[in-house]
């Protein structure tokens, strides 16, 4: 029998300023996929097989931290697969590891290298649970423990980074003097702080989230007639070439070539819960 099984779930209230939604996905087909960068950092428990990924020529322990990433990459795995995915957003996953985002740049770190004691006992319970509802339950509590230990210095920078965060979602153009304005913080400031909870600079972000706008503007636009210098326009692009330019660098495709081998589907603009 082939099974694939694909659910999303929402955070609690106290959560949802920290935490987009949880993700858990089974399956006892092969995998074979192709991601692009989203814009988010992920804490991933893995049940079963974990995933390897080529380009970085490394295997997912069975807990994984993924920080920020600027490239496309492939997703393998040939044996059964079930995980449980933490996805925050893109300011936010440091106030719960105690760790600047910016150490997992580009990477996918084994969670048990940061000895944090109650983080690996969380996924030895996960590892154990057959009903990824209660495990989801279990994340959630270690969560909140976090967020009671660290609501100080830490919580009063995400709140300002979401300022930013979102007037970069509205537009990816926004200067960093204007982001640093909007925060109240000199641009030297700004820029370590970006840097540290979201694990790349502004400059670089603003990328990431051009090309997801990108990939929301071709999404909706299946089956019409797609016109690349207006999504070109929209996503905050300075014109058609540097679209597609663009484009290709994150995801290994120009816009029309990617349109023939998938389906566009922007991780970061999409709310699935």
């Amino acid at each position: 029998m082939i099974l694939e099984d694909f659910k999303f779930y929402k955070p609690c209230k106290l959560l949802q300023p920290y935490v987009r939604y949880y993700w858990v996905f089974k399956s006892n087909q092969p995998q074979n996929t192709l991601t692009f960068p989203i814009g988010c950092s992920q804490i991933i428990f893995h049940k079963q097989t974990p995933l390897y990924i080529p380009e970085l020529n490394t295997t997912q322990d069975r807990l994984a931290i993924s920080g920020q990433v600027n490239f496309p990459s492939h997703l393998y795995a040939n044996g059964n697969v079930e995980m449980i995915v933490v996805v925050f957003h893109p300011h936010a996953m440091s106030l719960f590891l105690n760790l600047p985002t910016s150490l997992f740049y580009n990477q996918e770190v084994s969670g048990y290298s940061l000895e944090n004691k109650k983080l690996n006992e969380l996924a030895i319970r996960i590892s154990g649970c057959e009903d990824n509802s209660v495990c989801i339950n279990y994340i959630e509590k270690w969560l909140l423990s976090q967020i009671a230990n660290n609501l100080s210095e830490t919580s009063y920078n995400i709140k300002r980074m979401d300022a930013a965060i979102r007037q970069i979602y509205s537009f990816p153009q926004t200067t960093v003097t204007e982001l640093s304005s909007i925060t109240c913080l000199c641009k030297k400031q700004f820029e370590r702080l970006f840097h540290s909870l979201v694990g790349m600079n502004p400059k670089e972000y603003a990328r990431i989230v051009r090309f997801q706008k990108a990939l929301a503007q071709m999404q909706h636009q299946t089956g019409k007639e797609i016109s690349q210098a207006q999504i070109a326009y929209a996503s905050g692009y300075s014109d058609q070439s540097h679209f597609i330019r663009e484009f290709k660098k994150l995801s290994g495709y120009t816009p029309m070539s990617l349109l023939k081998v998938s389906a566009p589907y922007s991780d970061l603009f999409t709310n699935p819960v």
